[in-house]
């Protein structure tokens, strides 16, 4: 578990810097990114494997982006780690889940202030 934790907080590390760093239009991106992602795995229903079939189904979408450089891979990166970190059975996970949803938040902002 050491190591999924590790990598899932160097991931988050890589995913806030990403956002922290994005212009205005790359933000705008990766927001809607992220409510797509969200609107995915809300249809994609928990199993005996928990999140997991969600989590691969963000992956697989962020890797498609990853590949053509577009920014929109960081919201369903962003929403896998989100979905892992929520099934609270990591060590730190509510550090973690601190981070996200900081990062969630930050996401929201500029469609809020744009009215």
């Amino acid at each position: 578990m050491t190591d999924e934790v590790e990598h899932l907080s160097n991931t988050l590390m890589w995913t806030v810097g990403m956002i922290t760093q994005a212009g205005p239009d790359d933000l705008k991106r990766v927001a809607r990114a992220y409510r797509e992602a969200q609107d995915l795995v809300s249809k994609i229903p928990k199993t005996e494997e928990g999140a997991r079939p969600r989590i691969i189904a963000c992956f697989h979408r962020s890797d498609e982006y990853r590949a053509a450089d577009d920014i929109a891979c960081v919201g369903w990166i962003l929403t896998a780690i989100q979905e892992r970190v929520n099934e609270g059975d990591l060590r730190d996970w509510r550090k973690l889940r601190t981070v996200v949803r900081q990062m969630v938040k930050l996401l929201q902002e500029p469609a809020t202030s744009l009215h």
